[in-house]
């Protein structure tokens, strides 16, 4: 639909051949919505150009960054100035937001003129001037011995490196004041003001009138993410993704961009659409070949444009029959208040024949008509060409969120848009032709762009003392260097209370003896049978080893699950259980009459008397099977064996994971003498001198101990670094005050210390407005592969936020920031104590050793050291700085439960052969 047709009813009046003489002159004002479109095709490309560090100096649309990084949550509150410099008239507002019972906000303002002398003067007159006027307020509100924070609405183009500093790029609307391009407004506001020495001011932030209006809206409605003014200027603003913009640092969060859309087609990209008019207008004008779609849209320029039009259809005698005045040749005797006024409805014709008169043009009814109609197509044009920029804004955005329809708030201002009768509707109807899938509000700023500058200021504010207490709320998981040798320190000393007799029943890491006496050396052969039972799945895997020049592990397996109720059941239902998956393994294999040699990797804390002999000590990891606890595990799966009198198997050693991990890579790397799980739990091992472990005879070669660490910190020793939210993760957890390391740093509980960190912080208001969902009240739901996804470098924030939307969270940018902060300090911790720990071992057995510099490889695995982004880094960083006598080389093992209970099983068989022979 083209705007001549919304127009017909203008027409009704008219007489078909002046319609057609009328519109040759405006025929180029009015656009079809294909033309709408292109020009928004346009300036989204010019807006891509502004973001970019190569493309924007050239670009039109600057992009200036305002450094505002979030809307008003609902939060702020206190006592603020804000200025309002940007015409003629300059304003100052003191807003006072309080919160009792809800967010209230009280104003009080104060008028006062920039004359016309001071606004051409020089820049020192002109800041003395408002420094001036700032005392004058301050002394009538009693105010002059408070410094209160100050926020400057500067409404002229300006280059921000920071909130609170704008260096003036170009004066605009009038403005001539000499020496303030390129100096910084603050810094000549606060000279003014420290010249005068009678009050003082904290200016913290210098703000564009049109992200007030954002801001002001956004303060009513927190979905505003645009501000749009259309009066004397023109100009927007909008919410744009860090990571776009190029001329900033970081790409977490968002910022507003100050498009200073007034200088789009000041590069020739309009020229096709320009009329003889609005280069006339251009020609006269202050700024030549300057703010060209500006001279086409606002208020300053649309009743200068009227006036050139009546001009040249008066000269060739088709108005006021021909009459030219001196009153019509003069420039400005059309004002845009005047199109206002004769675009009414009711009384628009007799104020056009008023405004004709007083130009001494004599004009008949059908002039009148002919006049209304002339206004019509200039402002419609006006509010096309908006549509067509705000249309591409909006679009921008909703890629942005890669959402399939946008839901938005624009914030509105500007006499233009308030006084035209007929302006906001036009204005709203053509955008949302434009960009039909888009639920748009379009929101009037009630109080103007000043309270915007105390709202930036007041979010700044909120800002600042949020992320200084979401610093201190974290800051609890920043281990200092200090604190990590003391946590390797205790560590060294619960290690040799597990391995000393005397202190080993009431050790909490148990250095229990694997009785796994060597590493493979290469010779190992044969088929081997491997069952692995760690968490909710169990696997059953056929190895087959060959030695050799060309040494070869074959791997086949099976996976089965055990239900909850076996877990937590009887202990004789849980190993038939596990004999029915063998059974069904072997089946599949075809291998039921074959009597297969079996390593058993069994990921719970066993003591073990005999390499396959296991007696388990404690559950971990949510298996509760009664009558268990106590046993020997490879007696009970014998005992399930004989239940079922189908095969027979020869158990030859029950094997904890950590030593299936160390084995499979000291099988690839002679060096390997360390074991370490990160995953769902954590545990570590390695090769002991047999002197030094009490517990078992003989002192003569080495022996693999599987530490149990997890269960470090049980007798208090890590207290003084555990947090309330680590308290209150092990007070609701299966098993309280036991395994208090595992729960600091393994991948089981991470989830749930993040998710208990939330709840706090949601409670404080500084997450998801302080609505604490059903969601965040689950146990468990933050589960930690939400954290390794969410600390990834790749993801954008955008991916962040619907992780959390996928978890029922309805969360903001801000939000996301905030929840990827506290995932970052809570498995930053992880790795550092996990490190720590790691050092305590390695320089144990440089020592043992009596060496000055240890090489030592650690076989690792688990999905918290694969998968998290940072945590491999952090952990190998906090190793090498806590044990700098040690070069420790970390290798990922591969499948050490299953591989890994096949090789200590084939050691254990070529083991027990030599001693046989």
């Amino acid at each position: 639909m083209i705007a001549a047709q919304l127009l017909a009813y203008y027409f009704t009046e008219l007489k078909d051949d002046q319609v057609k003489k009328i519109d040759k002159y405006l025929y180029s004002m009015r656009f079809s919505d294909e033309t709408l479109l292109e020009i928004s095709g346009r300036f989204r490309r010019e807006l891509v150009a502004g973001l970019g560090r190569d493309t924007n100096p050239t670009a039109t649309l600057k992009m200036l960054p305002t450094f505002v990084r979030s809307i008003p949550d609902g939060s702020e509150k206190g006592d603020f100035i804000a200025l309002d410099l940007g015409g003629s008239n300059f304003r100052i507002l003191r807003v006072k937001v309080s919160h009792e019972k809800k967010q209230t906000v009280q104003m009080e303002s104060q008028v006062y003129d920039t004359p016309e002398d001071i606004m051409h003067g020089s820049g020192t007159r002109l800041f003395d001037h408002v420094a001036e006027c700032l005392g004058d307020f301050m002394e009538k509100q009693n105010i002059k011995d408070k410094k209160l924070p100050v926020g400057f609405t500067f409404s002229f183009p300006c280059q921000q490196r920071r909130l609170d500093e704008g260096l003036l790029l170009t004066w605009t609307k009038r403005f001539k004041a000499s020496g303030v391009e390129g100096m910084d407004v603050v810094q000549l506001l606060n000279k003014a003001i420290k010249k005068r020495g009678d009050y003082d001011a904290d200016i913290m932030a210098v703000v564009n009138d049109t992200v007030g209006t954002m801001m002001t809206c956004g303060f009513d409605d927190q979905r505003c993410e645009v501000g749009v003014i259309i009066g004397t200027g023109t100009n927007a603003c909008y919410m744009e993704e860090l990571r776009h913009m190029e001329l900033v640092e970081g790409d977490e969060g968002r910022m507003c961009i100050n498009t200073e859309w007034g200088a789009f087609g000041d590069d020739g990209s309009l020229e096709d659409i320009r009329t003889e008019f609005d280069r006339e207008i251009d020609r006269g004008s202050m700024n030549p070949g300057k703010q060209l779609l500006e001279k086409m849209c606002s208020g300053m320029y649309l009743g200068e444009l009227v006036r050139l039009i009546l001009v040249k259809m008066a000269k060739e005698g088709m108005l006021f029959e021909g009459r030219i005045t001196p009153e019509l040749l003069t420039k400005e005797t059309i004002q845009t208040k005047h199109i206002s006024a004769i675009e009414k409805s009711k009384d628009g014709l007799t104020k056009a024949k008023e405004i004709l008169t007083r130009l001494g043009v004599e004009p008949s009814h059908d002039d009148c008509v002919a006049v209304q109609h002339v206004c019509a197509v200039v402002s419609f044009r006006s509010a096309n060409l908006i549509a067509a920029a705000l249309a591409a804004i909006l679009t921008r955005l909703k890629e942005n969120r890669g959402v399939a329809r946008l839901r938005t708030t624009v914030g509105m201002d500007g006499s233009l848009y308030k006084m035209h009768p007929q302006y906001a509707r036009r204005l709203h109807k053509t955008v949302r032709r434009l960009v039909p899938d888009a639920d748009i509000r379009f929101l009037l700023s009630e109080s103007g762009s000043s309270k915007g500058a105390a709202m930036v200021t007041a979010v700044a504010y909120r800002l600042a003392d949020q992320s200084r207490q979401i610093a201190q709320t974290l800051e609890e998981f920043r281990l200092t260097r200090d604190q990590l040798l003391e946590v390797k320190k205790r560590m060294r000393t619960e290690i040799q209370n597990g391995l000393s007799k005397k202190t080993q029943d009431t050790a909490t890491v148990k250095m229990l003896p694997t009785f796994v006496r060597s590493t493979p050396d290469g010779t190992e052969n044969g088929d081997f049978l491997a069952l692995d039972l760690g968490g909710t799945n169990f696997r059953v895997l056929l190895v087959k080893i060959r030695s050799g020049k060309r040494r070869t592990v074959e791997m086949h397996n099976k996976i089965y699950a055990i239900p909850l109720e076996v877990m937590q059941g009887t202990g004789e239902e849980l190993f038939d259980h596990i004999v029915q998956c063998i059974s069904d393994f072997l089946d599949y294999m075809g291998m039921k009459n074959t009597r297969l040699p079996l390593g058993f990797t069994f990921s719970f804390p066993c003591r073990q008397t005999s390499l396959d002999a296991g007696v388990l000590v404690t559950w971990t990891k949510g298996f509760k099977a009664t009558d268990c606890e106590g046993e020997d595990v490879v007696g009970l799966l014998r005992e399930g064996i004989k239940r079922r009198e189908e095969f027979d198997l020869d158990v030859v050693a029950v094997v904890n994971d950590t030593v299936g991990t160390m084995m499979t890579c000291a099988y690839e790397e002679p060096t390997c003498e360390i074991g370490l799980i990160a995953g769902t739990g954590s545990n570590a091992c390695y090769m002991e001198e047999m002197r030094n472990i009490e517990t078992v005879d003989g002192d003569e070669g080495l022996m693999c101990v599987n530490m149990e660490w997890g269960a470090f910190g049980d007798n208090g020793c890590l207290d003084d670094f555990r947090t309330e939210y680590d308290r209150s993760v092990d007070d609701f957890s299966l098993n309280p005050g036991k395994q208090r390391s595992e729960k600091m740093c393994s991948g089981m509980y991470l989830g749930e210390i993040v998710r208990q960190i939330l709840i706090d912080l949601t409670k404080r208001g500084f997450l998801f407005r302080g609505q604490i969902s059903e969601t965040l009240k689950t146990r468990g739901i933050f589960e930690t592969k939400y954290l390794s996804q969410i600390e990834s470098d790749r993801l954008a924030l955008l991916q962040v936020r619907s992780i959390l939307q996928h978890l029922g969270l309805d969360s903001t940018c801000d939000d996301s920031i905030i929840v990827k902060q506290v995932c970052g300090a809570v498995s930053y911790r992880a790795a550092q104590i996990c490190g720590a720990g790691m050092a305590a071992v390695v320089d144990k057995i440089r020592e043992n050793r009596g060496l000055d510099h240890l090489n030592v490889t650690v076989g690792v695995d688990g999905t918290l050291y694969k998968l998290h982004p940072h945590f491999s880094r952090v952990m190998i960083q906090t190793v090498k700085e806590l044990a700098p006598q040690c070069n420790v080389n970390f290798l990922l093992s591969e499948d050490g439960s299953g591989k890994g209970a096949a090789l200590i099983t084939a050691v254990g068989c070529r083991m027990r052969q030599n001693s046989s022979t």
